[in-house]
């Protein structure tokens, strides 16, 4: 009997085993690429740095003690500050954009690809462009000057808003999608009837609109807030030396530094943040349907 014929007898026996064998691959992947390195890093966050860099087999907690020194909380600090600023600015600018793209008929397709459009780019090669527009000699300053509405070239480059708009050009595509995805979903039928009851936009927004597409406005928010409080791209080139992020912090221990205990305690601590975050979400939406 050939091996496709037993393969097809054994999953036609056990149709159980079908779902384990096609999840194999991927379970498999994120245990070696994700997991495995996940621990690693818990491990080497328990040791001693080396004299040399790397690590020395010895458990210890000071690097989680060290990690809650005020100098690297206000780190911590700030870039929580940032995230959450960049997520709603995302989501007051992304929110409108998706709302149009969803009601929009004939252009749908061509401003969905503007949207996705970023994508094709590199990340990086997006904030090198932000450095192009905000320096001293740059198209905002030039802009600005050739018109007189300025006698000098303003510092917009490293600065605080600097890096607030590269997080919100970058990740903004981000918020856009699952809004659109939600409110692309929405029954107009629901809103024609709200009309004809005498509801009016505002309270079709509030009482309809705003509640069904909650879902993409959590998905958005989240998939903003996690992937900014990890950046370090950004703040590196539109914030110098002078707005640092705990990116940043954790990328100049593994690189610089050479203190790999230190940055992975760091990381950990980040991760941490995180699992709050989404925890605390989970809680807040399960309460809600709860009462609701």
């Amino acid at each position: 009997m050939s091996l496709r014929r037993r393969l097809l007898r054994w999953f036609g026996r056990r149709p159980e085993t079908t779902g384990v064998a096609l999840m194999a691959p991927a379970t498999g992947w994120l245990v070696l690429f994700f997991l495995v390195p996940i621990l690693l890093m818990f491990g080497y966050s328990l040791m001693r740095r080396g004299t040399y860099g790397g690590v020395e087999p010895a458990l210890t907690l000071e690097h989680y003690r060290r990690f809650f020194d005020p100098l690297y909380l206000s780190v911590l600090q700030r870039t929580v500050v940032w995230s959450f600023v960049t997520t709603v600015f995302c989501l007051v600018i992304g929110y409108p954009v998706a709302f149009v793209i969803a009601r929009a008929t004939r252009w749908r397709s061509v401003l969905l690809f503007l949207v996705v459009l970023p994508f094709w780019t590199s990340f990086l090669v997006r904030m090198f462009a932000m450095i192009f527009l905000l320096r001293d000699t740059g198209f905002v300053n030039g802009v600005l000057l050739r018109f007189g509405l300025i006698d000098e070239p303003l510092t917009l480059l490293y600065t605080r808003g600097a890096v607030l708009l590269g997080l919100v050009y970058g990740f903004l595509p981000l918020m856009i999608l699952p809004i659109y995805a939600s409110l692309e979903k929405l029954d107009d039928s629901l809103l024609e009837a709200a009309e004809v009851l005498g509801a009016r936009p505002v309270a079709r927004f509030v009482r309809i609109i705003w509640p069904l597409s909650l879902p993409g406005v959590i998905a958005g928010s989240l998939l903003t807030f996690i992937p900014a409080l990890g950046s370090f791209v950004t703040s590196d080139l539109l914030g110098g030396a002078k707005q640092v992020m705990i990116g940043n912090l954790i990328q100049n221990q593994f690189t610089v530094s050479r203190n790999w205990p230190f940055g992975s305690a760091a990381a950990f601590v980040v991760m941490a943040v995180v699992l709050v975050a989404v925890v605390f979400y989970l809680r807040r939406r399960d309460a809600r349907e709860l009462l609701g």
